[in-house]
């Protein structure tokens, strides 16, 4: 099992798309927890972070209006889900607003080490999506 990651709040801003402001905003209000390493950055774990950024790409959840855009087909973003079959698996990531699911084999996710609450870049190409872990 890989080991969780934490986001800092800049990063978790960017995975959301909005702003540090934003973010450090919604973990004092109690939306996501943090917690302090031991250089006193507030830290948000990465499953936490997942929850989040569902429930922030879910429709009619623009309060912010974040606009997101992808450069050169790429969807920077946190894994949300994963459902693994005997061959296939269903990777869901969160990318701002956007959900992007690909469907892979589950050796891929094997090798690739992907787990709910890290980071993974989705780029489209024409009918397909690749994921690539970042």
């Amino acid at each position: 099992m890989p080991h969780m990651q934490s986001y800092t709040i800049g990063q978790a801003a960017r995975l959301l798309g909005v702003s540090p402001d934003t973010a450090r905003r919604w973990a004092d209000a109690g939306r996501v927890a943090t917690h302090r390493d031991e250089a006193g950055r507030r830290l948000i774990e990465g499953r936490d972070l997942a929850g989040l950024a569902v429930e922030v790409g879910r429709p009619g959840n623009e309060e912010d209006d974040p606009s997101f855009t992808s450069a050169r087909n790429a969807f920077p973003g946190i894994v949300t889900a994963i459902k693994l079959g005997d061959v296939a698996a269903q990777v869901e990531i969160q990318a701002g607003p956007h959900r992007v699911v690909s469907l892979l084999t589950r050796e891929a996710v094997e090798e690739l080490g992907l787990a709910v609450g890290m980071r993974a870049t989705a780029r489209v190409k024409s009918t397909s999506v690749h994921i690539d872990r970042s």
